[in-house]
């Protein structure tokens, strides 16, 4: 007997409010992920909303937050206090940079950082090196000193320059670092068009003041007794080519490198040659050797910054500020007078 008349007819599963709500949903998600996979100049956002900027050390890091001003977050590599040259980074530094929106550094200061953002994959970096021309500072091989056109006698040492040979410290010449501030608007610009203008403006400000300071700096070093400084390490090269000075360094470009004898020999002749009466120290670096030169000679030491991180032993809370702080110090080992 046919009984399939006595069955049931058969019911279509019922779809309720919830599970179309649900499947809407994923379905948004679905096509949101498939647009931001195929928007490729997009730059992800920190959490926040802002542009999530990584920094490599200090100078990059300063021009991010004039620049970027409320519209990023900024995050450095290289700890306040930490010596940017020899930098290691862990492996969640290293995994930020893939998902950063801009990174900004330096190209060959911080090996361990080159080889990083290489990975990464990142389109949006600004290497502060492209952005001005970059010169050595002096060179020194198999311990015999080469003049270079740019110092007055060629005993600057170097050990870690970036491009081979050149000197890295572009940051502590305001001309040279207001070039750097210009590349780093543009790369900022490309990240995120939206805020375009406004990291403009916030750059011209920054340049202006970049520009106020070199002319200080001229002004305030132009009617000085001597044109000679001892330093601990070859970080002025740029600074004492802008102004007309003579930076004779303990050591070469690496802070932590020890001078050899003969150096030290050639550096207490240039004293008294030069009528050097300060030798300078940095904040980050050892002032061991420093202090014992200026023992030997019978002279002062004083603080000249590098500006590689900002500490609470730091004369000033930025850039501009400790500058400024540089300018006092080199004014008082160099007999400047008023006119």
């Amino acid at each position: 007997m046919n009984t399939s008349h006595l069955r049931p007819p058969l019911r279509s599963p019922r779809i309720t409010a919830p599970a179309i709500a649900l499947a809407s949903a994923l379905g948004l998600a679905t096509l949101s992920a498939c647009a931001a996979g195929d928007d490729t100049d997009r730059s992800p956002k920190a959490a926040d909303g802002k542009l999530d900027v990584v920094a490599s050390f200090y100078p990059m890091e300063y021009l991010a937050k004039e620049i970027g001003g409320d519209h990023v977050t900024v995050t450095g590599l290289t700890k306040p206090g930490q010596e940017p040259h020899d930098l290691e980074l862990r492996p969640r530094q290293v995994a930020s940079l893939k998902k950063a929106g801009a990174i900004l550094y330096l190209k060959g200061l911080q090996p361990a950082v080159d080889d990083a953002i290489k990975q990464s994959g990142n389109k949006n970096v600004a290497d502060a090196a492209s952005f001005t021309s970059l010169k050595p500072h002096g060179t020194e091989v198999d311990g015999h000193h080469h003049e270079d056109e740019h110092s007055h006698h060629g005993h600057h040492h170097a050990h870690g320059h970036v491009h081979g040979g050149d000197d890295p410290h572009i940051w502590l010449d305001p001309a040279k670092y207001a070039e750097v501030a210009k590349g780093v608007n543009n790369t900022l610009a490309k990240a995120d068009p939206a805020h375009r203008e406004i990291f403009r403006k916030n750059t011209d400000l920054l340049v202006k003041k970049l520009e106020d300071l070199d002319k200080k700096f001229a002004d305030g070093l132009r009617n000085r007794a001597s044109d000679t400084f001892i330093t601990t390490h070859a970080a002025f090269g740029y600074l004492a080519e802008r102004y007309g000075l003579t930076e004779e360094a303990i050591s070469g470009i690496d802070p932590v490198s020890e001078p050899s004898a003969a150096r030290i020999v050639e550096l207490h002749k240039l004293a008294k040659e030069h009528h050097v009466g300060t030798v300078f120290f940095e904040t980050i670096a050892s002032p061991a050797t420093a202090k014992t030169l200026a023992g030997d000679l019978g002279l002062r030491t004083d603080v000249l910054d590098p500006l590689e991180g900002i500490t609470d032993k730091s004369k000033g809370n930025d850039y501009i500020e400790v500058m400024n702080s540089n300018l006092t110090a080199l004014q008082r080992a160099l007999g400047t007078s008023t006119p």
